[in-house]
């Protein structure tokens, strides 16, 4: 039904839509301005419960909510200026930190040890001094770093208390790690980096936890055998910091147990513990209540991610949320009045609301509105709020909304003045449904002249890995994408039962088989599509980077019989070949597993290759080492069969300064193999 309506939809507008203007290539590719979208305010947050903070022409002003006035802002507080903290650190010194009375600066140096500075008579003291190549103080090992901490951490790994008082850190030892060389190719002798990267199954970094009492110097360890198999997720300090709580893991994480740490002994008192049959996710966050008695954490443990109150000593007082939704984050608690602010996927899998909810579990409302997905900025008392909303036919809006959900005012509209006379690409959102009950959703973007009687060839774009979804009823114009619509490519992107959209319950189906589900989902929409009458089966093209290169590569392979070309890039074509913490908590290891590993690994599948594929891979890729590109690249030369490959030099997880090239390579695939028209060269350069 929804199809046809479609369908006459196209049929209805078809003429209307071939009247407005197309993109042309400078508006597209270059410098003209089309008129389609114009910038919203900026809104930086809140000064307090009534006002928020707006920029404008470099310059902060507080706006209050009633009357709209404009103030010049000036942050509270006792503010110090301080020389650059490169100064401040001197040579070799890394993530400088202030503490949050801005009396010291902690750093690490060259990646080794841990660093005060008394920023009132500038003297620096060492607090570690067994860092060497292999043991690091206060700076993550590479496998912490990526797969724990996070990127934006920049490998750092202290945390103030927020009395300033002590400095927790993470000590690692990576000296039974494997050693992966990495090959330089620049000059005349090139140059080898070792890097140390544990692979799967391999021995991981051993690591403590350190508290240091900024007054003496002094360390602490937290109560954990130092030469245990298991992991440390990111520390949170209590309010009053009398206590750090950790994250431990056992090596097969599926148990996560959250720690209360004394920073005068070391001594821990567990908790919280969590066991789930497939994997336990790390905390990205602990919520302390101000009254001091209670904190709320985030578990996916009944099968989708909801909210839980826990008095302090982890006793678990009461569910806040519970249903078949994804809450995706706390955006305020008013603990005096009982009430908890919080985003969820619950009307739509594909759309972001916000919501209010006693503590006690009762009174769930809804605060947002319309069908759309809101990014939402809650005021400090949860008095006001501010959202940025939109769906795929809309562009952003912006308005401010009291807490009962009634609109103040709107602040801004991005749709430009142009908008309505432009020929942008229709996006359309569907559910498409599986053989055992799922309903996957799919976004379409039609070529701009789409004509409902001929097929197309089709471009899906993913990176299907576990909880990571692209699919969402939001505003997103991609310039290419509209270039790729004029040209007559239908573009689709898809995500899978495991993609977040069906809550844990849906990501338990990749234990231990990562490729398997990616692929029987993503061949379901796909004849799905071709039995609709829309894509051409001769033309079905994937692409992806990372584990969407893996994706893409499987597709290509063990599922030859549907996908028809694609462009691997820089994937994964072994999990064998891959880190322990991200590998491991899906798969296990290779020795608990063996056909799992075998049965989800692109080499298997080498034989089946049919289509056009193309491999491209950074050189000194750090993050999914060549090595995976080389051996399928080994694999098929074996076999005999035609391929594509292309190398970036020097490139790390990506293309490097390469990314123009990439992109021009990338249409010119399109243009050959899907469009089949000449490729417009005067348009890429």
């Amino acid at each position: 039904m929804r199809f046809s309506i479609f369908l006459s939809f196209f049929l209805l507008a078809s003429p209307l839509i071939a009247q407005k203007q197309p993109f042309s290539a400078a508006q597209v590719f270059g410098s003209e301005k089309t008129g389609l979208l114009k910038l919203l305010p900026t809104v930086r947050g809140w000064a307090d419960d009534s006002h928020y903070l707006l920029v404008k022409n470099q310059k902060e002003y507080a706006v209050d909510v009633k009357t709209g006035q404009e103030s010049d802002y000036q942050p509270k507080g006792d503010w110090k200026i301080y020389p650059p903290t490169s100064a401040l650190t001197g040579e070799g010194g890394q993530n400088p930190t202030f503490s949050p009375d801005g009396k010291w600066l902690a750093f690490t140096r060259e990646s080794k040890d841990l660093y005060l500075k008394n920023l009132t008579d500038n003297q620096e003291k060492r607090l570690t001094s067994d860092g060497s190549e292999t043991v690091y103080n206060g700076y993550a090992a590479w496998l912490y770093w990526e797969e724990v901490l996070g990127r934006s951490t920049q490998h750092k790994a202290f945390w103030w208390s927020p009395d300033s008082k002590y400095l927790a850190f993470m000590r690692f030892d990576e000296a039974k790690v494997p050693v992966f060389p990495i090959a330089g190719a620049v000059g005349q002798h090139g140059y080898l980096e070792s890097q140390r990267y544990p692979k799967s199954g391999d021995p991981n970094p051993l690591v403590k936890m350190g508290i240091v009492e900024v007054a003496t110097g002094q360390t602490v360890w937290a109560d954990f055998a130092p030469n245990d198999d298991h992991y440390f997720g990111t520390p949170f300090w209590t309010p009053d910091s009398k206590s750090l709580w950790m994250q431990w893991k056992n090596r097969g994480q599926d148990n996560l147990k959250l720690f209360a740490i004394d920073p005068a002994s070391g001594r821990k008192t567990e908790l919280v513990s969590e066991s789930q049959k497939t994997w336990v996710d790390w905390l990205t966050n602990v919520h302390f209540l101000s009254d001091g008695k209670h904190f709320i954490r985030m578990s996916d443990e009944s099968g989708w991610m909801h909210l839980y109150l826990h008095t302090m000593d982890g006793k678990l007082k009461n569910p806040v949320t519970s249903g078949n939704y994804t809450v995706t984050g706390i955006s305020e608690i008013d603990a005096k009045n009982g009430l908890v602010y919080f985003t969820a996927r619950k009307e739509n899998s594909a759309r972001i609301d916000l919501y209010k909810v006693k503590l006690d579990g009762k009174g769930l409302q809804r605060l947002t509105f319309g069908d759309f997905s809101h990014q939402v900025q809650v005021s400090p008392g949860g008095s006001y709020f501010i959202t940025t909303y939109s769906n795929l036919q809309t562009p952003p809006k912006m308005a401010l909304l009291d807490k009962t959900g009634k609109l103040i005012r709107e602040l801004g509209d991005a749709k430009g003045a142009d908008f309505d006379k432009l020929a942008v690409a229709r996006t359309e959102l569907v559910r498409v449904p599986t053989a055992d009950g799922f309903q996957l959703p799919v976004t379409i973007k039609y070529p701009t002249n789409f004509d409902p009687g001929k097929r197309y060839p089709v471009l899906i774009s993913i990176y299907g890995g576990p909880n990571a979804g692209s699919v969402y009823d939001r505003w997103a114009y991609l310039p290419a994408s509209q270039w790729y619509a004029q040209e007559g490519l239908l573009q689709v992107a898809i995500d899978h039962r495991a993609s977040g959209h069906f809550g844990k319950t849906g990501q338990n189906f990749m234990h231990r088989n990562l490729g398997k589900w990616e692929l029987e989902d993503y061949g379901t929409v796909v004849k799905w599509l071709i039995d609709k009458g829309l894509v051409d089966p001769s033309k079905v093209a994937i692409t992806g980077g990372s584990y969407g290169g893996y994706v893409t590569a499987l597709a290509l392979t063990r599922g030859a019989d549907v996908f028809t070309h694609g462009i691997a890039n820089f994937g994964v074509m072994d999990w064998q070949l891959y880190d322990t913490e991200y590998t491991e908590r899906f798969m296990d290891t290779p020795a608990e597993n063996p056909k799992g590993y075998q049965e989800s690994s692109v080499l298997t599948y080498a034989d089946r290759l049919k289509g056009t594929l193309r491999i491209v891979h950074g050189t000194m890729d750090d993050n999914v080492h060549m090595q995976n590109s080389i051996q399928l690249v080994d694999k098929l030369e074996t076999l005999g069969k035609h391929f594509e490959f292309m190398v970036y030099p020097g490139a790390r997880h990506g293309f490097g300064t390469k990314g123009k090239h990439a992109q021009a390579e990338t249409a010119r695939f399109i243009y050959r193999y899907l469009l089949e028209k000449p490729f417009p060269t005067e348009v890429w350069e």
